[in-house]
């Protein structure tokens, strides 16, 4: 297309809110935006991701061309270390409208109506492979707060040894308030999908374990069996090296109706989740950066 003819594109085209706009038409959009991706979301799946990020369609904006969406945000509003943030669940541009620079108009567009909320700051996670959308972001002034790695592995490849793995401690499942306040436990803090406030939002999907000995709390772990998200799992650091992490990822491999095991945005800089994690041929499949831009 030609530069006349993309100038000519760009200002018959409106941008938004997703105030009123419906999952079947953001469903539709996206799917197209993410066609050419190795995964495919359903939209029951899609429902379920913005429910858990926190979406909110009037603080979401997109770039229709006539009726139909070509470029969106789909942005998550919550609390991130106690700041009032927004969260980029999912930024996409359909392929015959790219190169028009639509996802940084769109995201621009939406920043006096963030700071209208008295939204602080912006967050986002981006492949680090995506050299190209990390390029956009630093360029509208997105800076790395940290970097993530992501695990994936199939049930049956898991290692055997956790199967037959014998303890002394007792396994249950647990209300997650009573691990809300277990920080002390953490090597690290959750990323926004991973954290108390997104897990809420979507309770009634998870299961929490905790690991007991003596009724003493020793290490827990809180999933999602339907999608098998391994969302934290965090042992004392006195009981580390015990089986405890091994026993609660035997029981979530007996619950889990997802055929893989999946963990996302484990901090690089701590090597006990990952040293554990690959222990159990749970592969690393990636590595993400955390971005957060103050508005």
């Amino acid at each position: 297309m030609r530069t006349k003819e993309i100038n000519k594109l760009k200002k018959k085209m409106e941008i938004r809110s997703l105030s009123g706009v419906g999952l079947d038409t953001i469903y539709k959009a996206f799917s197209q935006a993410f066609a050419d991706y190795d995964f495919q979301f359903s939209r029951e799946q899609l429902q379920a991701i913005l429910k858990r990020r926190g979406f909110v369609s009037d603080l979401s904006f997109a770039a229709f061309d006539k009726d139909e969406i070509v470029a969106f945000t789909l942005n998550g509003i919550g609390n991130f270390n106690g700041i009032p943030t927004a969260y980029d669940t999912g930024t996409g541009t359909l392929k015959d409208y790219r190169g028009m620079g639509l996802a940084t108009r769109v995201f621009e567009y939406s920043i006096p109506y963030l700071k209208e909320k008295n939204i602080q700051q912006y967050l986002l996670e981006v492949l680090q492979h995506n050299t190209k959308a990390v390029s956009v972001y630093r360029n509208i002034g997105f800076e790395v707060t940290r970097e993530f790695n992501y695990f994936n592995q199939r049930n049956e490849h898991i290692n055997s040894e956790i199967k037959s793995l014998e303890t002394p401690y007792s396994i249950q499942q647990i209300d997650i308030n009573t691990i809300s306040s277990l920080t002390g436990f953490w090597d690290f803090s959750p990323s926004w999908q991973n954290d108390f406030e997104s897990i809420q939002r979507a309770i009634e999907g998870f299961v929490s374990l905790g690991v007991f000995t003596d009724h003493k709390l020793i290490g827990y772990c809180v999933f999602e069996p339907s999608s098998g998200d391994l969302t934290q799992i965090a042992v004392a650091k006195s009981y580390r090296r015990k089986g405890v992490g091994t026993q609660l990822l035997q029981e979530i491999i007996k619950l889990n109706s997802n055929e893989s095991i999946k963990v996302i945005n484990t901090d690089i800089g701590y090597d006990s989740i990952t040293n554990f994690l690959q222990a159990k041929n749970i592969l690393l499949r990636g590595k993400q950066f955390e971005m957060i831009k103050k508005l």
